[in-house]
């Protein structure tokens, strides 16, 4: 025996009134809220993200032992960058103005200039200071290409722009990247004559508040000793004065020796680079170093008397307390400021400096005269990374997500009125279980003797409502539910049923299905991206055009 249940289109039309009643989550209400999750997520990777390093970080307090409250106000704030590398063909190989190196130079400036404009300028320092390393192939580009960095640089860093910030006083140090180790200057003394040009002196020392901060071309240092270059960098540290009592920090590009697997901090993200010193065949030049040699090193220490060092290079960061003569000396190696000079935490430093105009400076506030604070960038790789997964998982909704949808009552009304709907529940259990006592089968037989079941009411059931019409090879019965009150109709055609909307489609039917579904999330897609997509330009140009 058999028992088939359909709906009648009395049916289905109260279906419909009930999910407009629920509040059916469809596929346009799933577009909408993707749009606002989109929007949402684009706002924050390309602007709210650089606004974070504003509350996460801040300009490091003086003189610990200082009780007056008001010690902060009397200091210099200095900004300090470390190897930009602006990105060239040199990088990677790729050719000049290839496409993808046109989109690679594009995202890589892009991040930097926002960083710069976004997270480093609205602290308001009183100057700026890069550590090296502004070029990526510097010595290599021809006199063109060396321009076009250079353009691309005052770019990035508003150099071209007129406005409040312009007055800033930047200093540059001169990194392996701009002028090239010992062997190659010395070849293509060029090199040297065009990074001077536009960046200055490699050599010199300039003063904040009561801080000296000494300017050292660390490429020279462990160059053949009868070098030009060379013994010009070391007459220049021979001739200060161990008299002067300010506070010195050592500027340096290439950081000073410290022993192989020397622990770098909690900051560090990448593994330890130890020592390695390449020198060419014929003249002894310095081809490639991670750290000055051990003399040189100690020499700088010994003679400058530094109270900090500053050093870039390694790309990421580290800290290391050197042992002198006259006391513990902290080196601060900075991390790439770049989000593609593989660190995937790029960071600046804010540096705190006691001013000359501060009154009843002790000899104790003088050894607490510099502080420093490490700043971290977004990280712009697990923002693309968070893309990607977001736009994966947005195809599997939109390709999965039921065409009637998802009753929202389910979710959100049932879980706001939790006691209401219980006890709800619990007497309609009770009213259906009395329905299905009150329920009788009643048994019908067709033309062939073949005997169905059909259920009903027996107390409600009203039986001028059934109609059963028997012909030669079939029958057909309709009777009102006790439950629902929805007609049931059962067609047997010999032993043969057919039903009314089958459940397996034919394999036809199942390629316009997915034809269809396919045509359904090409077009939610192309909704969401009318939105986001002039959004996301938006974003782009508002930060690259200069202002």
């Amino acid at each position: 025996m058999d028992i088939y249940t359909t709906s009648s289109p009395s049916s289905s039309s109260q279906q419909e009134k009930k999910r407009k009643r629920d509040g059916v989550f469809g596929p346009m209400h799933l577009t909408i809220f993707l749009t606002c999750v989109w929007a949402t997520t684009i706002l924050y990777g390309e602007m709210l993200s650089y606004w974070v390093p504003l509350s996460t970080c801040s300009w490091p307090h003086l003189s610990p032992s200082s009780s007056s409250s008001s010690s902060d106000d009397h200091h210099f704030k200095i900004a300090v960058i470390a190897d930009p590398q602006i990105m060239d063909s040199t990088t990677h190989g790729f050719p000049r103005k290839s496409f993808i190196l046109e989109l690679l130079q594009f995202y890589t400036d892009l991040y930097m200039r926002r960083a710069f404009h976004s997270s480093i300028l609205p602290f308001k320092p009183d100057e700026i200071l890069f550590l090296g390393d502004q070029f990526d192939g510097g010595p290599y580009l021809s006199d063109e290409e060396w321009q076009e960095s250079m353009s691309r640089f005052k770019h990035i860093f508003g150099l071209n722009e007129q406005t409040r910030n312009s007055y800033i006083p930047i200093h540059y140090l001169s990194g392996n990247h701009d002028i090239g180790y010992s062997a190659y200057y010395t070849q293509h003394p060029e090199v040297i004559t065009r990074y001077e040009k536009e960046f200055g002196k490699r050599n010199y020392n300039f003063t904040v508040g009561k801080v000296e901060f000494i300017v050292i071309d660390a490429q020279t240092l462990d160059g053949p000793k009868e070098g030009r270059e060379t013994s010009s960098s070391w007459d220049f540290i021979q001739n200060f004065s161990e008299a002067n009592q300010n506070p010195r920090v050592l500027l340096t590009h290439i950081p000073l020796y410290r022993p192989d697997n020397t622990p770098c901090g909690q900051h560090r993200s990448s593994p330890i680079i130890n020592q390695r010193v390449y020198r060419s065949g014929f003249d002894q030049g310095i081809t490639y170093q991670n750290y000055l040699s051990k003399e040189s090193s100690e020499l700088l220490l010994s003679k400058i008397k530094p109270v900090l060092v500053l050093s870039g290079h390694d790309h990421d960061q580290c800290t290391f307390i050197h042992s002198t003569s006259s006391g513990p000396v902290t080196e601060h190696t900075l991390g790439t400021v770049s989000w593609q000079q593989g660190n995937l935490y790029p960071s600046f430093m804010l540096l705190s400096v006691l001013s000359g105009n501060a009154s009843s400076v002790s000899n104790d506030d003088l050894n607490h005269s510099v502080s420093s604070q490490l700043c971290h960038l977004p990280f712009q790789t697990h923002i693309y990374i968070w893309y990607l997964c977001q736009a994966l998982v947005t195809i599997v909704v939109l390709t999965t997500w039921p065409t009637n949808g998802f009753s929202s009552s389910g979710y959100v009304g049932k879980f706001f009125e939790f006691i209401k709907n219980a006890w709800h529940n619990f007497t309609a259990t009770v009213k259906e279980k009395n329905d299905e006592e009150d329920c009788e089968y009643e048994m019908v037989w067709d033309a062939e003797g073949t005997m169905h079941l059909i259920k009903k009411a027996a107390s409600k059931v009203n039986s001028s409502n059934v109609d059963t019409r028997t012909g030669a090879r079939g029958n057909a019965v309709s009777r009102p539910t006790a439950r629902k009150h929805q007609q049931e109709v059962t067609v047997e055609m010999g032993n043969q049923t057919l039903l009314e909307d089958p459940k397996l489609p034919s394999g036809k039917s199942k390629v316009i299905r997915c034809i269809q579904r396919l045509v359904r999330v090409v077009k939610l897609v192309v909704v969401i991206a009318a939105v986001n997509v002039p959004l996301y330009m938006m974003l782009l140009f508002k930060d690259w055009i200069e202002r």
